[in-house]
């Protein structure tokens, strides 16, 4: 399988598994969109990680290989597809969290880009979008989601050159949010997915949706879906929880209900 899933103390593991580089081709595409549906669809999955286990690369984007040949209708149907897979990252109400620790290009990084965080180990390895320099763009939501991450300048110059950066480099640019040591990247990971995930989960979600559906409407719009994401986590059970748990000097024991 060039895509693995399972579930680990709540946290769903969607692995690539397609060597060398996890290029990917349409097996693994679907492969990843039925890891993240069954992440999105699993009560048991609280928080999912989308991590590699090819040494030395996280993803190095499309297969090139495998599209030798397509005409312009295989073609589209390659991007839709692709398009649907990271689509579905962002409209679970759950949250993702990318763990890199290789080349993430391409294809690659606009997979942790639909992903809510970007955790790096360091190491020698880079992040870019470099299709400029096969005469394409990017594809896969690279030229709408960098430029909603990172000033839109920055990113446009990374697109257009085709720049590399190191996880330094991409934590200071604002790509990546963490970089954890190499020794001990993955453990640090699994913590962090673990403390989210013990957490109260619906409201994650649902702070997640309000974010990625407000900032694609007016100020207005926004608050009214804002207003509807509160009025459903109020009846919610971790919100009784929260509250009583409040008031009784306690630690809550969220459930994701």
């Amino acid at each position: 399988m060039s895509v693995d899933f399972a579930i680990e103390e709540g946290v769903g593991v969607i692995s690539l598994n397609r060597a060398p580089a996890n290029a990917y081709d349409w097996e693994m595409l679907r492969g990843l969109t039925d890891a993240v549906r069954r992440a999105r669809e699993d009560p048991a999955v609280r928080v999912a990680v989308v991590r590699s286990v090819v040494p030395k690369f996280f993803c190095s984007g499309a297969d090139i290989s495998t599209l030798r040949g397509s005409d312009r209708t295989q073609f589209a149907n390659f991007l839709a597809v692709a398009h649907e897979c990271v689509e579905l990252i962002t409209r679970t109400p759950k949250l993702f969290i990318a763990a890199i620790a290789g080349h993430c290009i391409g294809g690659g990084l606009e997979i942790a880009l639909a992903c809510d965080f970007r955790y790096a180990s360091a190491g020698r390895y880079r992040f870019g979008l470099a299709e400029v320099n096969l005469g394409l763009a990017p594809g896969m939501g690279g030229t709408q989601r960098l430029p909603r991450l990172i000033p839109k300048s920055r990113a446009l110059h990374m697109m257009v050159t085709g720049e590399m950066l190191g996880p330094d480099e991409a934590l200071q640019a604002g790509i990546v949010d963490r970089i954890y040591p190499e020794d001990s990247f993955w453990s640090e990971v699994t913590g962090a997915a673990r403390k989210l995930a013990a957490g109260p989960t619906m409201a994650q979600g649902y702070i997640k949706m309000s974010v990625n559906a407000g900032l694609e409407t007016s100020l207005a719009e926004g608050l009214a879906i804002e207003r509807a994401h509160q009025n459903m986590l109020f009846a919610s059970d971790d919100a009784a929880e929260g509250v009583k748990a409040f008031l009784e000097k306690r630690p809550a024991n969220f459930s994701g209900k």
